[in-house]
Formats: structure tokens, sequence, C-alpha cells
């Protein structure tokens, strides 16, 4: 099994910035990669960013492109997701998942592992 907590959620000012972090453990030698996700009320979860942990490939959902980083902490098994120009739109439950990764990073709807989420609130 693998766990995942999430830190740095809270409140921002439309047009500030926010930085998520991920940490990994317990059975980490089976994932390969690690996400970020989130969901505002009403609305269904959609993938964000997801990074490869062993060569650092990133990729990113075409909503979040440009204003979304994801990277490979300092500490192993640690992620971040910067989050720049936020917009009262990005209020939602961010999700840290990971995998294994058998089809790919990218591929949103095969993550098994799952933290329990950091709420992120902007005001405009």
């Amino acid at each position: 099994q693998v766990q995942l907590v999430e830190s740095g959620g809270g409140s921002g000012q439309a047009g500030g910035s926010l930085r998520l972090s991920c940490a990994a453990s317990g059975d980490t030698y089976s994932i390969n990669c690690m996400s970020w996700f989130r969901q505002a009320p009403g609305k269904e979860r959609e993938g964000l960013a997801a990074i490869d942990l062993g060569g650092g490939i990133t990729y990113y959902a075409d909503s979040v492109t440009g204003r979304f980083t994801i990277s490979l902490g300092n500490a192993k098994n640690t992620v971040h997701l910067q989050i720049n120009s936020l917009k009262p739109d990005d209020t939602a439950m961010y999700y840290c998942a990971a995998d294994n990764g058998p089809f790919g990073c990218a591929t949103w709807t095969e993550y098994y592992y799952w933290g329990q989420g950091t709420q992120v609130t902007v005001s405009s």
C-alpha cells in the first residue's frame, strides 16, 4: 500500500500563487507516476498534472498548461504543484494520486492510490 499526504492548500487571492505538496510513503517502490487532480462542488474530478518519478517527465491538462507546474521535491517521493495566476475557478479540493503507470502517467483514469485532499479557495 501507498499512503499520500497533501499539504499547502488554503485561501488565496485572484492573481496570487499557491504551492501544494504531496508526500508518498509505504510501498513507494511500486509507483512510477504521481499526479494532481481537483474536484469542485458539482463538477467531475479532473486530472491536472502528472510527473514520471523516474525521469521527471511532466504532463499537463490543456486547461492548466502555463499556470500550473508539477515538480519533484527534494525529498524522495515528494511532488509539488505550483499554481500561479490564481482564479476563483481554481477553487476546489485538490488531490494527489499515484500509480505504477502501466498506461502512462497522463492516463488520468488509471490512478489507484489517492490522498485525502487539500482545499484551495480563491477569492476575487
